[in-house]
């Protein structure tokens, strides 16, 4: 489980048919084999530690859902340790579950902020509403507009500075978690006809009856 409040920007250093290599500082200080660990928002295991970095198992699927499908040596990647039941939790709940990849569209700065929009299919759009979260390459974000086909987030210059939000650039595929809470609701609701929403608000104490 993770927060999407990144600790570390880091390089990838090699790539394998299975397997990337990570340079790191922070996230190594109490890493250890076998841990988890979220790299632009994936939840990916740790086979390998190294001084200055670590490497990570890859597997076809999380190639084909992510944008860690074709990584070069080079690229800048949020990380993000297993949280810890001493920390405390910023963001919000992210599994590190990739639900599908967006594009971003364009970058608006307003003030101090740099708004993004980004484009999304609509297995992920249809789980967003203004002000619900997401986790955008694993930064925890809170959609300011959205519409059928995209959804803006504001980046704020500390967003900017500490994740590779702040060199993204139009046309880039980024990683995209909903909140999983809204995939409960659907699953209740689709459970319970909607007749019997009103019920169900009941049942579970939402709503008393007067």
């Amino acid at each position: 489980m993770f927060t999407g409040i990144v600790e570390e920007i880091g390089l990838i250093r090699g790539t394998g048919k299975n397997s990337l290599l990570i340079g790191a500082q922070k996230v190594l200080g109490d890493m250890q084999l076998g841990d988890s660990i979220a790299i632009n928002g994936a939840c990916l295991t740790v086979i390998k530690m190294e001084n200055n970095g670590f490497a990570v198992e890859i597997m076809p699927e999380t190639r084909r859902l992510t944008n860690l499908g074709n990584p070069h040596v080079g690229d800048k990647v949020n990380l993000e340790r297993a949280l810890s039941t001493q920390g405390r939790l910023g963001g919000h709940f992210i599994q590190g579950h990739i639900d599908g990849m967006g594009k971003l569209i364009s970058l608006v700065p307003q003030e101090e902020a740099v708004i993004a929009n980004i484009g999304a299919p609509s297995e992920i759009m249809r789980y967003l509403v203004k002000k619900c979260f997401i986790a955008v390459n694993g930064v925890s974000l809170t959609v300011t507009e959205c519409d059928r086909s995209s959804f803006s987030v504001s980046l704020v210059s500390y967003s900017r500075q500490n994740t590779n939000l702040g060199t993204i650039k139009s046309g880039e595929k980024v990683n995209l978690e909903v909140d999983i809470i809204a995939k409960y609701i659907e699953k209740f609701y689709t459970a319970r006809k909607q007749d019997d929403l009103t019920a169900l608000l009941y049942e579970y104490d939402y709503l008393k009856a007067r």
